[in-house]
């Protein structure tokens, strides 16, 4: 059937995707501070296939981008032992039809490049990529295909889990928006306060990149698992694609397979 399998390895989720084309047939996600061998690896790839009712010749090929070398080894090996693959990884060297000139390019983590490739070869036009993930980040391509500047800012995750780590009697909450930033208890009083306060900032940003780039027409676009959560309460993002990643992966699969 000739699926691909993409691998998204994040600071606090793996997420596998199963691509037909450029169409996402079924994902799963893992918890990645969990240890596992291979074996347990392996074991989740299996299940994965299952509940899609695939068989393992029917994946074409794997491609895996990673913030995270630590589980590499036993990732790799879980899919060569269960599928017989050599996976692709996304790293120095791999061709991605974009420019970086950035000041480190090496260190540039693959879960950006993956993201800009995704956008520059699917829109062809000035594009900010918002990555709501374990930390935010803001990364500018070129309609020519540049990549140059980025934001890094703090997760939202990361800012609740702040307010309540670094107070005596703050509770925990849980992130969702309340209808109105005027409360009368603590609980919503925080959630407001982390909402209404990340949407700011992240609107703050965006603004500011545009104007320091003089640009009119740039097309932002936001992903990542609590990007939702923003992304429908500011008109500064154009879009929200959950599946950023997996298509990026399918892109540079397609630019780098023999």
């Amino acid at each position: 059937m000739n699926i691909l399998m993409t691998i998204d390895v994040g600071n606090t989720n793996i997420s596998l995707g199963l691509m037909q084309g450029n169409e996402v047939i079924g994902s799963f996600r893992l918890t990645t501070k969990t240890p596992r061998t291979s074996d347990e690896f392996g074991l989740c790839i299996k299940e994965l296939l299952d509940m899609t009712k695939l068989q393992n010749d029917d994946i074409e090929a794997v491609i895996i981008s990673s913030v995270v070398p630590k589980i590499m080894y036993s990732l790799t090996s879980a899919i060569v032992k269960f599928l017989h693959k050599d996976p692709i990884i996304v790293g120095p060297g791999i061709k991605t039809g974009i420019s970086i000139r950035t000041d480190n390019p090496r260190e540039v983590g693959a879960d950006r490049i993956v993201d800009i490739s995704m956008a520059y070869h699917t829109y062809h036009k000035s594009c900010i990529i918002v990555d709501f993930g374990t930390a935010t980040t803001f990364d500018y391509i070129s309609g020519e295909g540049v990549f140059k500047y980025t934001v890094i800012a703090p997760g939202l995750g990361i800012v609740a889990n702040a307010l309540t780590s670094q107070t005596a009697k703050l509770p925990e909450i849980e992130i969702q928006k309340p209808e109105s930033i005027l409360n009368g208890n603590t609980i919503t009083g925080m959630q407001a306060g982390v909402i209404y306060g990340y949407i700011g900032s992240v609107e703050y940003i965006i603004k500011q990149m545009k104007k320091e780039l003089k640009l009119k027409d740039c097309l932002v676009i936001a992903t990542g698992g609590l990007g939702k959560v923003i992304a429908k309460e500011t008109k500064e993002i154009d879009l929200f694609d959950p599946d950023v990643a997996y298509k990026g992966m399918r892109i540079l699969y397609d630019l780098n397979k023999k």
